[in-house]
């Protein structure tokens, strides 16, 4: 149908994003680093400059080859250093640690750039006819090994990049759906469906540089969650290549055909087949938008009042509850000054009607337990940072800093007790042991259901002489809290490499059987995305 004119930088290779947009600290924001952690952004740390990488050679066999040019053709199949070097792997701080290290050694064989299902579908053949693992890529923007281009028991692996898949296929206003390409960034889409006066309204903070397909891959969940919903809620129907072959499901708004078949390939991440269409649910773009910061007491009251909005008969768009260490933190790092206790931050879109509703929905909430109005300004500062917050991780890593994320949910009953063990887990792992200051421990509410919520918590601690080491502590601490007081190991970031240890007992050791027969079912030779989702049968131990 159409393709996008808007079109995103390519990301660098040792960083987050668009290399033009590098953050440098200033000199208050490093005091206050030093201040709080010590002396560790006294100094720069070291960073192995491109030019002195050196990439083993392709192992990828010369049939192999031939077969994948013939499947896609002699110019999309890519084996220099440069293309291969930034398909290696995802953007987590271990991701970036590594490459800064100049341990590069796992790069993929070739970068392989089909251009529409039809290719897809053939590379997929010619991998699992010549023994070549093959990695489904987006936006690369994973953060727990979800796209580290492994290859089990495989000589080589390519990387499959989606993003000659990048066009609007279908669109329908009366149904108010539209069917987009997997390899379609988020801005691409919303540039195509506002030519429409529509939008998905799925705005994650990877929301330049993911794709469709990723999205659904990892049952995404945006900022926008409260009003949109998660976006494996928004979709409809969906389109999957295979090596068995090609599945097409969902075609009603709601069916009791049997189970459905579409959870198989939603949250995937491209273990049982490589998503290429999805069918969605799109919405008018807004008539009306409002949205204001409220300062509110402690953690307690602003999740109290969280839960009465979710339970409630509406719902602002976004709704976000930050603890007091990250409310003051984020105020200082931007240079003003931090309201007292808690920041929540509400904001409503849709029709003026549902807007002028939804506030005061929200102001009700927020001053049962004590809110007070604090305006627009702090919700315009915290904007302006939403997407350039993993630059300052980078900025961060570049100062000694050792800066990460990780998430969970849990039932309103049991989210403040599991709040406390991941704080108290990951503060014992960076804390000690001639260690430099305990680490800084942020954590913030920004998905909401009627049952319960999502905690993200953010980690800064002096990255030491082995950072890589000092994180791998700290997420096997984690992990093990959250499995223990009733959290998911994952709410929104996916299992990738990182989560698989814990998934066995989330799902249960029958769930892991289902999940190998489907995996054996769909891609009987084991080339997709090995080493991701599906716990091995005697897991390493964490």
């Amino acid at each position: 149908m159409t393709a996008p004119t808007h079109r995103v930088g390519e990301p660098a290779w040792d960083a987050w994003g668009d290399p033009t947009r590098a953050h440098r600290l200033t000199d208050d924001q490093r005091a206050l680093i030093s201040q709080v952690l010590g002396g560790a952004a006294a100094t720069d740390a070291p960073r192995t400059p491109e030019t002195e990488l050196r990439l083993p050679r392709s192992a990828l066999s010369p049939a192999a080859r031939a077969a994948l040019a013939a499947a896609v053709g002699p110019a999309h199949v890519n084996t220099r250093p440069a293309a291969r070097l930034r398909r290696a792997g995802g953007k987590s701080t271990p991701d970036l640690l590594r490459r800064r290290a100049g341990d590069v050694a796992g790069a993929p064989d070739a970068v392989v750039s089909p251009a529409d299902h039809d290719q897809v579908a053939a590379v997929l053949a010619a991998c699992a006819e010549h023994g070549v693992a093959v990695v489904p890529f987006g936006g690369g923007t994973s953060v727990v090994g979800g796209v580290e281009p492994l290859r089990g028991d495989f000589a080589a692996a390519v990387c499959l990049d989606l993003r000659r898949l990048d066009r609007l296929l279908a669109l329908d206003p009366v149904a108010r759906t539209a069917t987009l390409q997997a390899g379609l960034r988020t801005p691409e889409a919303e540039e195509l469906l506002a030519d429409y006066g529509m939008t998905l309204g799925h705005r994650p903070q990877s929301y330049e540089y993911a794709t469709i397909g990723g999205y659904a891959a990892t049952r995404s969940a945006g900022q926008d969650s409260a009003g949109y919903g998660r976006f494996d809620s928004m979709v409809l129907a969906l389109r999957a290549a295979t090596p068995r072959g090609t599945l097409d499901l969902g075609r009603a708004p709601a069916s009791a055909a049997g189970p459905d078949l579409r959870q198989l390939l939603l949250g995937s991440e491209g273990v049982f087949g490589v998503i290429t269409e999805v069918t969605l649910r799109v919405r008018p773009l807004p008539a009306a938008e409002h949205e204001e910061a409220w300062s509110v007491p402690d953690f307690a009251a602003g999740t109290e009042a969280l839960r009465a909005l979710a339970q409630g008969g509406l719902r602002p768009t976004l709704v976000r509850l930050s603890d007091p260490v990250e409310t003051y933190v984020n105020a200082a790092l931007a240079g003003g000054e931090a309201p007292r206790g808690c920041l929540a931050v509400v904001r409503c879109e849709g029709d003026p009607a549902h807007v002028a509703a939804a506030r005061e929905a929200a102001a009700t909430a927020l001053r049962a337990v004590g809110g007070t109005p604090l305006g627009e300004e702090p919700v315009a500062h915290w904007r302006a940072g939403r997407y350039s917050a993993p630059y300052l991780r980078d900025a961060l890593l570049d100062a000694g800093v050792l800066a990460e994320t990780l998430e969970t949910a849990a039932t309103w009953t049991r989210l403040p007790g599991l709040r406390r063990a991941v704080t108290d887990a990951l503060t014992a792992a960076l804390s000690g042991g001639g260690a430099p200051p305990p680490p800084l421990v942020l954590c913030h509410i920004s998905h909401v259901y009627p049952e319960g919520a999502s905690l993200y918590f953010t980690v800064a601690a002096a990255a030491g002489p082995d950072p890589l080491e000092r994180w791998r502590a700290a997420k096997r601490a984690a992990g093990d809290a959250i499995a223990a007081h009733g959290g998911t190991i994952t709410h929104h970031h996916a299992v990738g490499t990182d989560h698989r240890p814990w998934l066995g007992a989330e799902v249960g050791d029958l769930g892991v059987e289902v999940l190998r027969a489907v995996k054996r079912a769909l891609d009987p030779a084991g080339v997709l995305n090995p080493g991701k989702l599906i716990p091995e049968a005697a897991e390493p131990d964490r």
